[in-house]
């Protein structure tokens, strides 16, 4: 009934039944069945009409008092929020994690600002997992999926984690041959990366191994296994260049740990702009055009 309401309204302020399908662009017809409809369902007749006269009646006049400053309200805003939905351009802010961002990644946000100069890009990284509600961003990079049932969530890439140690520490008389030798190792774990969940190929095993040193950054975990403080599991986006100048070598390279999943993230109730669209869309095709993004370790690298 709202948007016979409306239409009703159109007519009103167009002075006639033909000039408002003309607006609208509907047939007139439909116009005539719809303003029918409405008066059948308020139980009243609203406008007096023949060729030559057109006026409202009392309870026409009624209506349209109560009803034309939010019918204008409400059309506004819809206006206002398709420009707002279909322009590149404006404010768009994203929240992100550092150590990929700052690392990996930042060719990619350097690359999406050049490429979309109109758009004033406020990028938000933190370790930890801001609340997207909370803090009105349109968009998030999450590593693994979301629990929250009100975020729409879109995979964009996977990175595999890897056992690393610096030569140092594992020449001296640390050597690992076998899962079983790292009970006795000297072990850094990242509170992000909780689970030792790690397989061959053939099988999976979860170690469960006392924590020498506990940090929560990945890459403060790299850079103390690059000290020789101990055996680290860490994604391939943090040490890859350090596997590739041999500050870090793999350990027990047969075996990985858990792939760590990377996912453009956006509010449920919310309309995903096309500056949000592109922003995703770019991070998809950044993502999905690196190997070490794509569940790629070094040795598989071309």
């Amino acid at each position: 009934m709202f948007d016979d309401i409306a239409l009703f309204i159109h007519i009103v302020e167009q002075r006639g039944l033909a000039a408002a399908a003309n607006k609208l662009g509907l047939p007139a017809a439909t116009v005539t069945r719809r303003l029918k409809q409405l008066e059948r369902a308020l139980g009243c007749k609203l406008i007096h009409r023949s060729a030559r006269q057109f006026y409202l009646t009392a309870e026409g006049e009624v209506y349209y008092q109560e009803y034309a400053d939010l019918i204008y309200a409400m059309e506004t805003k819809r206006r206002d929020l398709q420009q707002s939905t279909h322009k590149v351009s404006g404010k768009l802010k994203v929240l992100a994690p550092t150590n990929i961002s700052i690392g990996l990644l930042q060719p990619m946000w350097s690359g999406f600002i050049k490429a979309y100069p109109d758009i004033q890009l406020e990028l938000l990284l933190g370790n930890n997992t801001l609340d997207m509600l909370s803090a009105q961003a349109d968009l998030a990079l999450r590593i693994g999926p979301q629990p929250d049932s009100l975020l729409y969530q879109k995979r964009l890439g996977s990175v595999q984690t890897v056992l690393v140690a610096s030569p140092d520490y594992l020449g001296k008389s640390n050597t690992v041959l076998s899962l079983a030798d790292l009970q006795i190792q000297r072990i850094i774990r990242v509170k992000h990366i909780t689970t030792w969940l790690l397989s061959d190929g053939n099988e999976v095993v979860d170690l469960r191994l006392r924590a020498t040193t506990l940090v929560d950054d990945i890459r403060m975990a790299a850079m103390l296994a690059m000290d020789g403080v101990g055996v680290a599991l860490l994604p391939m986006s943090e040490v890859f260049e350090e596997l590739r100048n041999g500050r870090l070598v793999r350990v027990l390279p047969q075996w990985s740990g858990p792939v760590r999943e990377l996912f453009a993230v956006w509010p449920s109730g919310q309309l995903l702009s096309q500056k949000a669209k592109c922003c995703r869309d770019y991070m998809l095709q950044f993502i999905a055009n690196n190997e070490l993004l794509n569940g790629a370790i070094l040795t598989d690298i071309k």
